[in-house]
């Protein structure tokens, strides 16, 4: 791999969660730091205050475990992803911008955050969500079945909005049953990790 170092030597390294995909911190590596990232396959960066090599979690326990390495278009930066131990930033939180590190669905996470308000709000004349869970548990599950047998009958046809539409209302009435049970995406997530190993 080609890679164009800087003036000083070094070259950026952007860190990111292979699984998660989060970017978690930015450090900066020179030739040595990457040789001895590929040999001991732990992330090693060059530290600029302290003028050495540094492997994250030489102190702390707290590795990033190395799955891949990526150049960029211009070769000039490196994105680099990991399995992380433990937090990655020395303050104690996932990243170095004092966020945690956590899975997120994309727009099914800000889904799954909106049904939890909308039953915590108990707001039966406004909200369809609040108004279905006041119904207990049965009338979810019953909704969820409903909106599953309206999207094979629209599998079925030939007209693909129709079948989208009914395949949004059944996500989202799953989601709401998820949550009726106590369970998330995360829960389903490792339930079919479990059954790929």
């Amino acid at each position: 791999m080609e890679i164009k170092y800087d003036q000083s030597g070094l070259v950026p390294a952007i860190i990111q969660d292979a699984t998660t995909r989060n970017v978690l911190m930015l450090g900066y590596m020179n030739e040595e730091a990457y040789q001895k990232t590929l040999e001991i396959k732990k992330v090693t960066f060059f530290s600029r205050s302290k003028q050495r090599l540094w492997t994250k979690g030489e102190e702390s326990g707290n590795f990033l475990e190395l799955v891949s390495i990526k150049n960029d278009c211009d070769n000039d930066s490196l994105l680099i992803t990991v399995n992380p131990v433990g937090p990655t930033c020395h303050k104690g939180t996932g990243n170095c911008w004092g966020e945690e590190n956590e899975q997120s669905y994309g727009f099914f996470s800000t889904l799954e955050d909106v049904i939890t308000e909308r039953v915590a709000n108990k707001d039966t004349t406004k909200s369809y969500v609040a108004s279905l869970f006041s119904k207990g548990i049965n009338k979810v599950a019953q909704k969820v079945g409903e909106e599953a047998v309206e999207t094979v009958i629209e599998a079925m046809d030939n007209n693909d909005e129709l079948f989208l539409y009914e395949s949004a209302d059944l996500l989202f009435h799953y989601l709401m049953l998820l949550q009726a049970k106590g369970f998330t995406l995360k829960d389903i997530e490792n339930e079919l990790k479990g059954r790929h190993k």
